[in-house]
């Protein structure tokens, strides 16, 4: 038995929001994922929190019917397709992803769309391979305690350096 048409609604309305709330949405093909695997994706998209939903593309279709920022995922939408929608941790969510593609090696990226722009397949890759948010908060922290130590050693080195000069006047003079 088929779905209700109120059923159908719910499924669009939650879609909405998960989009409304997403900042990045994947196309997966899910073709030859067992339950087991799909679990899997789930629950390592948890940490970044990415959602992954399976539904149909019609549904898709009209949650994301006049919305400018979704429109052009409608160009994905073809095949059998798991939508995995993020909101967070951009990075983490496509490299859980990734990682997942590489163990199992059956599903594959379609697209995806990013602030109403469609990513490649290579513009995916490359927002996998940056770095993690810690790792670049980590990186700019020891830039700035590294120009701090370089002023504070520069600020040192004026009165060292007039002392220096003072004692080697002192002791010019003095012979």
């Amino acid at each position: 038995m088929g779905r209700t048409l109120e059923s159908k609604q719910q499924i669009v309305e939650e879609l909405k929001q998960l989009l409304g709330e997403a900042e990045m949405a994947l196309v997966l093909d899910y073709q030859g994922l067992s339950i087991k695997e799909m679990s899997d994706l789930r629950t390592r998209l948890q940490a970044s929190n990415g959602v992954c939903k399976v539904t149909k593309n019609t549904l898709m279709r009209r949650a994301i019917d006049g919305d400018s920022v979704w429109s052009n995922l409608d160009s994905l939408l073809s095949g059998t397709n798991a939508f995995v929608l993020v909101k967070g941790d951009v990075g983490g969510a496509v490299k859980a992803v990734q990682a997942f593609q590489k163990d199992t090696k059956k599903s594959e990226t379609k697209g995806g769309l990013f602030e109403g722009k469609l990513l490649s397949q290579d513009e995916i890759k490359a927002i996998g391979d940056l770095p993690s948010k810690e790792v670049l908060m980590a990186q700019i922290a020891g830039a700035i305690n590294a120009v701090a130590t370089k002023v504070a050693v520069g600020i040192n080195e004026v009165p060292s350096g007039l002392a220096r000069a003072l004692k080697q006047h002192a002791e010019s003079g003095d012979s």
